[in-house]
Protein backbone atom coordinates (compact mmCIF):
# COMPACT_ATOMS: atom_id res chain seq x y z
CA UNK A 1 0.00 0.00 0.00
CA UNK A 2 1.25 3.62 -0.63
CA UNK A 3 1.16 5.87 2.32
CA UNK A 4 1.91 9.64 3.05
CA UNK A 5 2.32 10.57 6.53
CA UNK A 6 2.20 14.16 6.97
CA UNK A 7 4.11 15.15 10.44
CA UNK A 8 6.71 14.07 11.95
CA UNK A 9 6.26 14.49 16.04
CA UNK A 10 6.79 11.16 17.86
CA UNK A 11 3.10 9.60 16.71
CA UNK A 12 4.23 10.61 13.17
CA UNK A 13 7.56 9.22 12.92
CA UNK A 14 6.70 6.05 14.84
CA UNK A 15 3.72 5.20 12.53
CA UNK A 16 5.78 6.07 9.27
CA UNK A 17 8.42 3.68 10.40
CA UNK A 18 6.20 1.04 11.25
CA UNK A 19 4.33 0.78 8.53
CA UNK A 20 7.50 1.26 5.94
CA UNK A 21 8.68 -1.75 7.99
CA UNK A 22 5.67 -4.18 7.68
CA UNK A 23 6.17 -3.53 3.47
CA UNK A 24 4.32 -0.55 2.73
CA UNK A 25 5.63 1.56 0.56
CA UNK A 26 5.94 5.23 2.92
CA UNK A 27 6.61 8.92 1.73
CA UNK A 28 6.62 11.34 4.49
CA UNK A 29 6.64 15.22 4.90
CA UNK A 30 7.71 17.56 7.26
CA UNK A 31 9.36 21.34 7.89
CA UNK A 32 11.68 20.20 10.24
CA UNK A 33 15.10 18.99 7.93
CA UNK A 34 16.34 17.36 11.07
CA UNK A 35 13.15 14.68 11.04
CA UNK A 36 13.50 14.10 7.54
CA UNK A 37 17.18 13.37 8.06
CA UNK A 38 16.46 10.99 10.49
CA UNK A 39 13.97 9.13 8.44
CA UNK A 40 15.07 9.26 5.29
CA UNK A 41 16.95 5.89 4.94
CA UNK A 42 13.82 4.27 6.75
CA UNK A 43 10.92 5.30 4.48
CA UNK A 44 10.56 5.20 0.68
CA UNK A 45 10.78 9.28 0.35
CA UNK A 46 10.82 12.38 2.68
CA UNK A 47 9.97 15.61 2.26
CA UNK A 48 10.82 19.17 3.53
CA UNK A 49 7.88 20.89 3.16
CA UNK A 50 5.54 23.55 4.87
CA UNK A 51 1.90 21.40 5.27
CA UNK A 52 0.42 24.85 5.30
CA UNK A 53 1.84 25.80 1.63
CA UNK A 54 -0.77 24.03 -1.20
CA UNK A 55 2.68 24.51 -3.20
CA UNK A 56 4.63 22.49 -1.63
CA UNK A 57 2.37 19.35 -2.16
CA UNK A 58 3.34 18.94 -5.68
CA UNK A 59 6.61 17.25 -4.09
CA UNK A 60 4.44 14.37 -2.95
CA UNK A 61 2.61 11.37 -4.75
CA UNK A 62 -0.50 12.51 -3.80
CA UNK A 63 -3.01 10.77 -6.57
CA UNK A 64 -0.88 7.81 -6.46
CA UNK A 65 -1.61 7.23 -2.72
CA UNK A 66 -4.04 4.99 -1.20
CA UNK A 67 -4.02 6.38 2.33
CA UNK A 68 -3.00 9.68 3.55
CA UNK A 69 -2.15 10.15 7.20
CA UNK A 70 -2.18 13.71 8.47
CA UNK A 71 -0.18 13.34 11.84
CA UNK A 72 0.65 17.30 13.30
CA UNK A 73 -0.02 17.40 16.59
CA UNK A 74 0.33 21.43 16.94
CA UNK A 75 -2.55 23.11 18.03
CA UNK A 76 -2.12 26.26 15.45
CA UNK A 77 -4.40 25.12 12.86
CA UNK A 78 -1.86 23.21 10.61
CA UNK A 79 -3.16 19.91 10.94
CA UNK A 80 -6.95 20.99 9.03
CA UNK A 81 -5.33 23.62 6.55
CA UNK A 82 -3.49 20.16 5.48
CA UNK A 83 -6.33 17.86 5.16
CA UNK A 84 -8.23 20.43 3.27
CA UNK A 85 -5.21 20.70 1.23
CA UNK A 86 -5.18 16.37 0.88
CA UNK A 87 -8.60 16.42 0.21
CA UNK A 88 -8.24 18.83 -2.86
CA UNK A 89 -5.05 16.63 -4.21
CA UNK A 90 -6.62 13.02 -4.09
CA UNK A 91 -9.34 10.74 -3.71
CA UNK A 92 -7.32 8.47 -1.34
CA UNK A 93 -8.57 7.64 2.35
CA UNK A 94 -7.59 10.57 4.74
CA UNK A 95 -6.75 9.78 8.04
CA UNK A 96 -6.45 13.04 10.64
CA UNK A 97 -5.34 13.15 13.89
CA UNK A 98 -7.33 15.85 16.07
CA UNK A 99 -6.14 17.21 19.26
CA UNK A 100 -9.35 19.04 20.22
CA UNK A 101 -13.22 18.37 20.09
CA UNK A 102 -13.76 21.87 17.89
CA UNK A 103 -11.15 20.22 15.52
CA UNK A 104 -13.26 16.87 15.85
CA UNK A 105 -15.86 19.07 13.95
CA UNK A 106 -13.94 20.71 11.56
CA UNK A 107 -12.38 17.62 10.62
CA UNK A 108 -16.19 15.32 10.45
CA UNK A 109 -17.31 18.57 8.59
CA UNK A 110 -14.69 18.43 5.72
CA UNK A 111 -15.40 14.54 5.75
CA UNK A 112 -12.25 12.83 6.36
CA UNK A 113 -12.70 9.02 6.28
CA UNK A 114 -11.17 8.33 9.93
CA UNK A 115 -10.03 10.82 12.66
CA UNK A 116 -7.43 9.66 15.92
CA UNK A 117 -6.77 10.92 18.77
CA UNK A 118 -3.23 8.80 19.91
CA UNK A 119 -2.78 10.31 23.12
CA UNK A 120 -6.28 8.91 24.75
CA UNK A 121 -6.54 6.22 22.51
CA UNK A 122 -2.86 5.23 24.34
CA UNK A 123 -4.54 6.66 27.45
CA UNK A 124 -7.49 4.47 27.33
CA UNK A 125 -5.79 1.35 26.24
CA UNK A 126 -3.42 1.59 29.07
CA UNK A 127 -5.82 2.05 31.30
CA UNK A 128 -7.59 -0.92 30.44
CA UNK A 129 -3.90 -3.09 30.59
CA UNK A 130 -3.92 -1.79 34.67
CA UNK A 131 -7.42 -2.29 35.56
CA UNK A 132 -6.59 -5.92 33.71
CA UNK A 133 -3.92 -7.10 36.20
CA UNK A 134 -1.95 -9.70 34.56
CA UNK A 135 -3.22 -9.09 31.12
CA UNK A 136 -0.05 -8.20 28.07
CA UNK A 137 -1.99 -6.32 25.58
CA UNK A 138 -6.08 -5.51 25.17
CA UNK A 139 -7.89 -3.85 22.43
CA UNK A 140 -11.46 -2.66 23.00
CA UNK A 141 -14.21 -3.55 21.38
CA UNK A 142 -16.89 -1.29 22.70
CA UNK A 143 -17.34 -0.94 26.29
CA UNK A 144 -18.31 -4.10 27.18
CA UNK A 145 -16.38 -6.39 24.94
CA UNK A 146 -12.47 -6.90 23.86
CA UNK A 147 -9.85 -8.69 22.79
CA UNK A 148 -7.10 -9.40 25.08
CA UNK A 149 -3.69 -10.98 25.17
CA UNK A 150 -3.27 -12.96 28.36
CA UNK A 151 -0.48 -15.94 29.30
CA UNK A 152 -1.96 -20.01 29.38
CA UNK A 153 -1.89 -21.25 33.08
CA UNK A 154 -0.30 -24.91 34.42
CA UNK A 155 -3.44 -26.39 34.81
CA UNK A 156 -4.15 -25.81 30.76
CA UNK A 157 -0.29 -26.78 29.98
CA UNK A 158 -0.64 -30.22 27.97
CA UNK A 159 -4.04 -30.38 27.45
CA UNK A 160 -5.90 -29.40 23.78
CA UNK A 161 -8.73 -26.48 23.69
CA UNK A 162 -11.08 -29.10 22.93
CA UNK A 163 -9.90 -30.79 26.53
CA UNK A 164 -9.78 -27.58 28.16
CA UNK A 165 -13.07 -26.83 27.21
CA UNK A 166 -11.63 -23.05 27.46
CA UNK A 167 -14.94 -21.48 26.16
CA UNK A 168 -17.47 -23.02 28.33
CA UNK A 169 -14.77 -22.90 31.33
CA UNK A 170 -13.85 -18.92 30.65
CA UNK A 171 -16.57 -17.51 28.21
CA UNK A 172 -13.98 -17.09 26.30
CA UNK A 173 -12.92 -17.50 22.71
CA UNK A 174 -9.77 -17.82 21.51
CA UNK A 175 -8.79 -16.52 18.17
CA UNK A 176 -5.06 -17.19 18.20
CA UNK A 177 -1.75 -18.27 20.25
CA UNK A 178 1.24 -16.67 19.57
CA UNK A 179 4.21 -18.22 20.75
CA UNK A 180 7.95 -17.34 21.21
CA UNK A 181 10.57 -19.25 18.34
CA UNK A 182 13.82 -18.97 17.89
CA UNK A 183 14.91 -16.52 14.82
CA UNK A 184 18.92 -15.66 13.98
CA UNK A 185 19.00 -11.97 12.67
CA UNK A 186 21.00 -10.00 10.10
CA UNK A 187 23.65 -10.51 12.43
CA UNK A 188 23.44 -14.14 12.97
CA UNK A 189 22.53 -13.69 16.83
CA UNK A 190 19.81 -15.97 18.15
CA UNK A 191 16.66 -14.17 18.80
CA UNK A 192 12.95 -14.94 20.30
CA UNK A 193 10.31 -13.45 18.41
CA UNK A 194 6.34 -13.78 18.62
CA UNK A 195 5.25 -16.58 15.81
CA UNK A 196 1.17 -16.17 15.62
CA UNK A 197 0.18 -20.00 14.88
CA UNK A 198 -3.25 -18.31 12.97
CA UNK A 199 -6.92 -20.13 13.73
CA UNK A 200 -5.90 -22.70 16.02
CA UNK A 201 -7.99 -25.91 15.80
CA UNK A 202 -9.22 -27.74 18.52
CA UNK A 203 -6.40 -30.63 18.79
CA UNK A 204 -4.12 -28.29 19.31
CA UNK A 205 -1.90 -28.56 22.67
CA UNK A 206 -1.56 -25.29 24.92
CA UNK A 207 2.60 -24.91 25.81
CA UNK A 208 4.34 -23.50 28.56
CA UNK A 209 4.64 -19.87 27.58
CA UNK A 210 1.90 -19.52 25.39
CA UNK A 211 0.43 -16.05 25.20
CA UNK A 212 -3.43 -16.71 24.26
CA UNK A 213 -5.57 -13.67 22.10
CA UNK A 214 -9.10 -14.19 23.41
CA UNK A 215 -12.17 -12.46 22.48
CA UNK A 216 -14.94 -11.97 25.30
CA UNK A 217 -16.17 -9.77 28.01
CA UNK A 218 -14.29 -7.51 30.37
CA UNK A 219 -16.17 -9.29 33.39
CA UNK A 220 -15.12 -12.85 32.35
CA UNK A 221 -11.02 -11.57 31.31
CA UNK A 222 -10.71 -10.20 34.65
CA UNK A 223 -12.44 -13.57 36.15
CA UNK A 224 -10.07 -15.59 33.56
CA UNK A 225 -7.04 -13.52 35.73
CA UNK A 226 -8.17 -13.60 38.82
CA UNK A 227 -9.24 -17.16 39.43
CA UNK A 228 -6.72 -18.84 38.40
CA UNK A 229 -5.13 -19.69 41.45
CA UNK A 230 -1.76 -21.13 39.71
CA UNK A 231 -0.67 -18.40 38.02
CA UNK A 232 0.52 -17.53 34.79
CA UNK A 233 4.02 -19.70 33.74
CA UNK A 234 7.20 -17.24 32.82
Amino acid sequence: MKVVVIGLGNFGMSLAIHLSNTGNEVIVADRDLHKIEQIKYKVAHAVAMDATNENAYHSIPLNNADLAIIAIGERNGAAIMSTAIVKKFTSAKIIARSTSAIEDTILEAMGVDQIIHPEQEYAERFTKKINLRGSIDNFEIDDEYLVSEVEVYKSLVGKTIQQSEFRQAYNLNIITLIRKKEHTNFLGRSIKKRDVVGLPSPDMNFKSGDILVVFGKDADIKKYLKNNANGPIN
